[in-house]
């Protein structure tokens, strides 16, 4: 079975391939020439059976402006659109198509528990992106092909550039909880989402899942964790206004406000996690190895 991975150069991309190459025949797909197939060689490679992996999408932790946010939308939605173009042409009947989407969908709140069934209380930027980069394959399901869609949340990796921005204010012994702390994160470890997208490969599943840990957490409960297993107090607190002066409107949607979501249908289907709490997670991602 050959593995597509479009978008296959940032973080998750990156972890996916090496993870499923130890068992899959994966090639990754690329706007660039020499970093692996381009878009429109695609149609020439497929056979049936295939998986695509569409993880494509301009990154959207920067600051943003009005030609920012366009380009978070367009690479989204134009890349989708282009995948549904070249399997039309390949004429081929794919194993399944993975979209990749984000738990940005459920926008921002703090008091509601969001499963795979929820629909978003408020409509906001990014949930808007998001609704767009899901209905940009809709169209694979028409050709009789099985789509499912994995909505990940912020993902937890030693070589994340998150993460590292994360730990690097208790580093420096000035890391602490920013605004009330009362904001939810949901996450889930590299490992455990690179082994959810096989799982679902290997089981051809449909649908939207959760690509979630079972425990979110709160900004508060992260930073004591935090500091505790780095041995720093936690005596500062980081006032929302420095953050928006810093990152601009997106603090609101990355840091300073969240959702806290559940992977309703992997618990109900018996998926074990091997980082299912933010405890082990940080053993894994401060050791030494």
């Amino acid at each position: 079975m050959k593995i597509f991975i479009a978008g296959g150069s940032g973080l998750i991309g990156r972890h996916l391939k090496a993870y499923l190459s130890k068992d899959y025949d994966v090639i990754l797909v690329s706007r660039f020439k020499g970093k692996g197939l381009t878009y429109d060689e695609l149609h020439k490679h497929i056979s049936d059976g295939d998986v695509i992996v569409n993880l494509a999408g301009e990154n959207i932790s920067k600051r943003w402006n009005e030609r920012v946010k366009r380009n978070i939308l367009e690479s989204r939605v134009n890349t989708g659109r282009v995948l549904v173009d070249e399997i039309k042409k390949s004429g081929k009947r794919l194993k399944l198509f993975v979209q990749a989407s984000a738990v940005g969908f459920y926008g921002r709140d703090r008091n509601t528990e969001f499963t795979e069934e929820s629909q978003p209380l408020k409509e906001d930027f990014l949930t808007q992106v998001v609704r767009n980069w899901e209905d940009s394959t809709r169209e694979i399901e028409d050709l009789g092909i099985k789509r499912v869609i994995t909505r990940f949340g912020v993902v937890l990796s030693k070589d994340a550039k998150a993460f590292k921005l994360m730990v690097l204010p208790f580093k420096f012994f000035v890391g602490g909880i920013i605004g009330d702390g009362k904001q939810w994160m949901s996450w889930i470890h590299i490992e455990d989402l690179c082994s959810i997208v096989e799982y679902l490969i290997l089981n051809e599943k449909t649908g939207i899942y959760n690509v979630v840990s079972p425990n979110p957490i709160t900004n508060e409960g992260f930073s004591r964790i935090l500091a505790k297993k780095m041995k720093r107090h936690l005596i500062f607190h980081i006032p929302p206004f420095a953050l928006k002066i810093v990152m601009g409107e997106v603090a609101d949607y990355l840091i300073l406000e969240g959702q806290r979501v559940i992977p309703k249908r992997l618990i109900d289907e018996g998926f074990v996690f091997k980082y299912p709490t933010i405890d082990l997670a940080l053993d894994d991602l401060l050791s030494k190895k």
